[in-house]
């Protein structure tokens, strides 16, 4: 008997995460496999009907759900309600579209800012609920926090496989390097081309003490078909490098500055907030499934990222 065809509908496909999808499965297909990326353009998914609309248009069987309300963590400080409640109508609207369409598997993409503010190191995915996130911005990481209690209670009283992935900080092509409401990396990338391209101070924002994993979109994406097509555990995953691979801000803004062979001033902003100082997780459930996956190493991954970004201004 031949393999039922899945439609495979990953909502945020226009942005980092789904770029990379995008780009990885061009490589990597499998027959009866049809990939359609959405984007905000084909649906506003903060509306119930839009959202009822375009499953209604497509019937995916499988969902890679990535939109979200999104930004650094200056944007999200002192904006908490508003990342809560639309991340919050954004994910009960593509959950129970999933469930009224009869779809087959949801894979949700979730945030290792969801883990306890004051804890242990490393986090693991056993340990989501052992106190309350940090108080920056406690508004998404609460909404992200409860796609997983979506996921239990829509398995635990329909049956479903709406299931979870933890990634840590991703960042490569297509990212958002907006200052205002951009990660880490893409933020750190724009002030290191703006800062050479005028001949003016490169300014990092803290002490450059706050210790990060960071994840190249590109793996990130291989990853996450592998949990579209393998995963199938209800609780989350986290999906990130090794621990001794973690990496301090400083070091991460050398390593920037080095593909951009600055030579100028550094400043270190230091009335700044460093955020969290400590995010390590474990990867050790993932490694349980994957142990000979290979990342690529991030100096060489932020290397890729700079030159896509001095390409494209």
């Amino acid at each position: 008997m031949a393999a039922e065809k899945k439609v495979i509908l990953v909502t945020g496909g226009s942005g980092l995460l789904g770029k990379a999808i995008e780009k990885v499965i061009q490589n990597d297909k499998c027959e009866r496999e049809e990939w359609i990326f959405l984007s905000s353009k084909d649906a506003n998914l903060l509306d119930k009907n839009a959202t009822f609309a375009v499953f209604e248009k497509y019937h995916p069987t499988h969902v890679i759900h990535l939109a979200a309300y999104v930004g650094g963590l200056y944007a999200q400080m002192g904006h908490n309600l508003d990342f809560f409640r639309d991340n919050m109508k954004m994910n009960e609207n593509v959950l129970e579209a999933s469930h009224k369409w009869g779809v087959k598997k949801v894979v949700s993409c979730l945030s290792d800012w969801i883990f306890p503010d004051k804890t242990t190191y490393p986090i693991d995915e056993t340990m989501v609920y052992n106190g309350a996130p940090h108080h920056s911005n406690f508004g998404y990481s609460t909404a992200k926090r409860m796609i997983d209690v979506l996921n239990k209670a829509y398995n635990e009283q329909h049956g479903s496989i709406f299931t979870s992935v933890i990634p840590c900080n991703i960042f490569g092509p297509d990212d958002n390097f907006n200052l205002a409401n951009g990660h880490v990396i893409p933020g750190l990338i724009n002030k290191a081309y703006e800062a050479k391209k005028n001949g003016t101070p490169f300014e990092i924002w803290g002490t450059g003490r706050a210790m990060r994993q960071f994840v190249y979109s590109e793996d990130l994406a291989k990853l996450f078909i592998w949990a579209l097509r393998e995963y199938e555990d209800i609780d989350p995953i986290i999906l990130a490098p090794d621990a001794a691979d973690e990496l301090s801000i400083k070091d991460t803004a050398e390593m920037i500055l080095a593909a951009f062979d600055f030579k100028g001033e550094v400043k270190y902003l230091t009335d700044r907030s460093d955020g969290r100082l400590v995010k390590t997780v474990s990867n050790a459930k993932m490694r349980k499934y994957l142990p000979e996956f290979k990342f690529m190493s991030t100096k060489l991954a932020i290397k890729k990222t700079v030159q896509w970004y001095i390409d494209k201004n």
